[in-house]
């Protein structure tokens, strides 16, 4: 396992720490198994008072450490998010990325694996697109997840990923309860299940999620998107009323590259619908079924 040498931005509040030495090596300590984590909507409610420039990690073991590290601010997301932190339950884990020239950059933690000793983190980094429009104003991209206290040491290892993804969801607002809607994006390296979506709130940036670790889900599902949504590149379409008669809906997002498609389709089948659009609609919606 290839590990990336990162700068330690903060003190993790307890001595088990574990950076790459350049060596390579790792620690035999039994098998690795997947620990669950969740993303946190950190920029919703927290900026960073000094962002470090160059490339660090940070696990925060307390609040006196998140307090001297982080500002709280007022919740700046369309809906409202928890920002507290059980620590007694809890490490905040994050990596950033150092400061970048424009936007267009990105940080993200894609999977996490602990054996008898240690937790790898592991993790990738994107650069603008192609096409995708920039401005000149220098960015310090993160990623911050939540993880089950631990007192193992952290390895950060950074691989090459396919930043593309598709979010499909079903949506109904006369839904009642927490989490009726069910959102989930899918990647090619894990699949992430957004909590407690709201109806038209669609920024899913500001949302908490919990991953399955499952690879290629991306790309099988790809193959079976229309010629005529994949004509879109960009656009925007609707399909019928999508819940304009508390019918509801079923969500398609395409982002691959700089290009992001959206797509609305009735759940009852309109006249615009062709069978192409009627069969992915199926299709999406058992995917959904699958991922309860």
């Amino acid at each position: 396992m290839k590990k990336l040498m990162l700068s330690l931005f903060v003190a993790f509040g307890f001595s088990a720490c574990s950076l790459d030495n350049g060596n390579n090596s790792t620690i035999e300590c039994g098998t690795f198994n997947d620990l669950e984590f969740t993303g946190f909507p950190f920029s919703c409610n927290y900026t960073i008072k000094t962002p470090p420039p160059t490339a660090a990690v940070a696990v925060i073991a307390s609040q006196e450490k998140m307090d001297n590290l982080f500002t709280k601010t007022s919740n700046s997301c369309s809906v409202a998010s928890d920002p507290n932190i059980d620590f007694t339950k809890n490490y905040l884990v994050g990596i950033f990325a150092g400061t970048k020239p424009t936007n267009g950059y990105a940080i993200k933690i894609t999977s996490i694996v602990m054996n008898g000793c240690q937790v790898v983190v592991n993790y990738y980094e994107k650069s603008p697109a192609t096409g995708e429009t920039v401005t000149q104003t220098p960015t310090n991209p993160y990623d911050f997840v939540l993880i089950p206290k631990t007192e193992k040491g952290f390895i950060f290892n950074k691989t090459n990923e396919n930043p593309d993804n598709i979010v499909i969801g079903s949506y109904y607002n006369q839904c009642a309860g927490s989490d009726c809607q069910k959102f989930y994006q899918i990647n090619d390296y894990n699949t992430l299940k957004f909590l407690n979506v709201v109806g038209g709130q669609y920024d899913f940036g500001q949302y908490k999620y919990t991953p399955t670790i499952k690879r290629g889900e991306y790309t099988l599902l790809l193959k079976t998107v229309p010629a005529e949504i994949l004509a879109l590149k960009g656009q925007t379409k609707i399909y019928g009323s999508p819940d304009a008669a508390d019918q509801g809906g079923v969500y398609f997002e395409l982002r691959q590259g700089a290009s992001v498609t959206k797509v609305y389709i009735d759940n009852n089948d309109t006249e615009d619908q062709s069978t192409e659009i009627k069969a992915f609609k199926k299709v999406i919606q058992d995917k959904i079924t699958s991922l309860k």
